[in-house]
This record gives structure tokens, sequence and C-alpha cells, in this order.
């Protein structure tokens, strides 16, 4: 095991994936993007308000999203010092992930799979803000699913 995944759960009236399923879903992200230096993710789970807040505040948009990636400050010089480096902090929406997967007719253990994995490429530093990097994440996100047997997202929207 590459993570090691803290979770906080403030949404006691939705489905959400086991710690065991997060915690196989982050590391094999981590393997498709070659890391293997252990580190620590924080993920947390999150009403539509708490969301809807964060998302205005970060990234300018008055309105609830499924997932944010915010990427730990850690210095490089530090990384090499500790056991265990912390990678950053994932926070997904459960209400908005079940409107979504209702909507798009996905799964929702597949959609939920696909986010958290979205929001670690984020911590790793990919993006989808110009069509060439989008391509990039979007390839890892595939192959990360294809190894967890959940099927391609990209082509069931």
């Amino acid at each position: 095991m590459i993570a090691t995944v803290n979770i906080s759960n403030s949404c006691a009236g939705n489905w959400v994936p086991s710690n065991e399923q997060c915690e196989d879903w982050l590391n094999c992200g981590l393997q498709v993007a070659a890391q293997s230096k252990p580190c620590s993710i924080s993920l947390s789970f999150i009403d539509e308000a708490s969301s809807k807040s964060l998302n205005n505040d970060y990234r300018g948009k008055n309105k609830p999203t499924n997932v944010l990636s915010f990427p730990a400050e850690f210095p490089s010089e530090l990384a090499e010092q500790v056991g265990s480096y912390p990678l950053g902090d994932i926070v997904i929406c459960p209400t908005v992930v079940e409107a979504e997967a209702l909507n798009q007719g996905k799964e929702l253990i597949a959609h939920w799979a696909h986010l958290t994995i979205h929001g670690l490429f984020h911590l790793l530093g990919y993006l989808h803000d110009q069509q060439s990097n989008a391509a990039e994440m979007e390839k890892l996100e595939i192959n990360t699913l294809e190894r967890l047997g959940i099927p391609n997202p990209y082509l069931l929207v």
C-alpha cells in the first residue's frame, strides 16, 4: 500500500464507499501514476452547503460541485526526510455524485471511483485546463478504472 487514507464523513444520510474501497481506488491510481513514495491523503465527504462554499471560495463558482482537490503545500526538502508525506485533501459531495450518476446513467459506485481518482490526479498536479492536459489526465483515469474493472466513464456521457 502506497497511501494512508484518512476519511471523514459529515453526510450520515448519504451512501458513501467504504474506507477499503477508497484506499483501493487511490492506491491503484498512485500505481498507474508511478508514485511509489508512501503518502497520506485526506478524503472528506461533505454536504452541499459546504461544497458550495468551498467551490465559491476557491473556484469562484457559487454552486456545489462533485469533487475538489487541495494539494498539500509541503516543502520538497522535507519530503525526503519523512516516511510518509502528505499529498493533500480530496473533498467530495455525495449528493452531487448521486445526482450526476443518476442523470448520466452511470453506476453509483463507478462514478464514485472515477471522481475519487479524478481528485487524486489533481493532487498529483494533473490538470484539464487545456485539451492536451485533459487528454493526459483522462488517459490516467481510464487506465486506473480499467485496472479496477470499471468502464471508461467518458464513453458513457
